[in-house]
């Protein structure tokens, strides 16, 4: 019961502000949180809160930030294979009204090539796209083996294509559909087409979409959590990855509806809270949201 993540580690800086300085003007945050974050490293550290025996291959450096980011990885028990660049990759995160903007600083310079792991020993491996050449491999190396293949699709890269052509689960955003300039129903025949499994596309406050092997096309809201309890929606989309994963790693034979709907209730948490650290739920969080989000929208 263990799992593979393979992307582009950050740390981000959230900041609650309600009010963004220019020129030389000053303003002070209401709040701020500083955290990992990544699209599959936000995954993998929700899987692993969850449970589930997480190992991450993603960027790391020797600057400070690098080692903050490595004891971080150390508190919630994520195993890290590195790939050496000079620098940390920075993101600034700032949320207002449900929404967020993000300016990222990021070296994707590689000093040296990917580890390539035994992927047998995985019951699941999880991209988000970054790492090019790694993403390719590890969907290619983990097909062969059987082992589940599971995509963040939040966009559409240059390795998407060859990708999806191994892919068992993908959960792509509205942001993939309207680069590929097609609805959210055509984008899961796109996705099907490309021998993908259990294809799905999040639309946020309407839910979810997604078909299995049967190509019914199955709907999922998403959970009403009252605007004035919506601090930070960034690493929502990312939680919910982590948590269908380890919902899948603990019941395999349970269907994907049951997966799905206990990681929109992980997303319910995350959003109530600054940062991704502070936003990971655990067994009780979810029980929670669940209990008092019940509605669904």
């Amino acid at each position: 019961m263990n799992a593979l993540f393979v992307g582009h580690s950050y740390i981000d800086m959230t900041m609650l502000t309600d009010v963004m300085p220019s020129g030389d003007d000053k303003e002070v945050a209401k709040d701020f949180a500083v955290s990992f974050g990544g699209n599959a490293v936000t995954a993998a550290f929700t899987c692993s809160k969850l449970g589930i025996a997480t190992d991450l291959l993603t960027t790391i450096s020797d600057d400070w930030l690098g080692q903050m980011f490595m004891m971080m990885a150390q508190r919630y028990s994520v195993s890290v294979y590195p790939r050496k660049v000079s620098r940390c990759s920075l993101s600034f995160v700032l949320p207002k009204a449900g929404k967020r903007a993000i300016l990222r600083a990021r070296d994707n310079h590689y000093l040296r090539p990917f580890m390539k792991l035994d992927v047998s020993c995985y019951k699941a491996v999880h991209l988000d796209g970054h790492q090019h050449d790694a993403a390719i491999y590890y969907a290619k190396a983990a097909r062969e083996a059987g082992v589940l293949v599971s995509l963040d699709g939040g966009g559409v890269r240059a390795n998407t294509e060859e990708v999806l052509l191994n892919t068992d689960v993908a959960v792509v955003a509205e942001a993939f559909c309207k680069e590929i300039k097609l609805s959210a129903p055509e984008t899961l025949k796109y996705l099907k087409d490309r021998g993908v499994k259990v294809a799905a596309v999040t639309e946020g406050e309407r839910g979810m979409i997604w078909s299995e092997e049967d190509g019914h096309v199955q709907h999922l809201a998403a959970l009403h959590v009252p605007d004035e309890k919506v601090i930070d929606t960034s690493g929502a989309g990312d939680v919910f990855h982590g948590a269908y994963l380890a919902s899948y790693l603990r019941s395999p034979s349970s269907p994907w509806a049951v997966h799905f709907d206990y990681a929109r209730a992980a997303s319910a948490h995350k959003v109530q809270h600054l940062g991704n650290e502070a936003g990971l739920p655990t067994e009780q969080d979810i029980v929670i949201a669940r209990r008092e989000f019940g509605g669904a929208r």
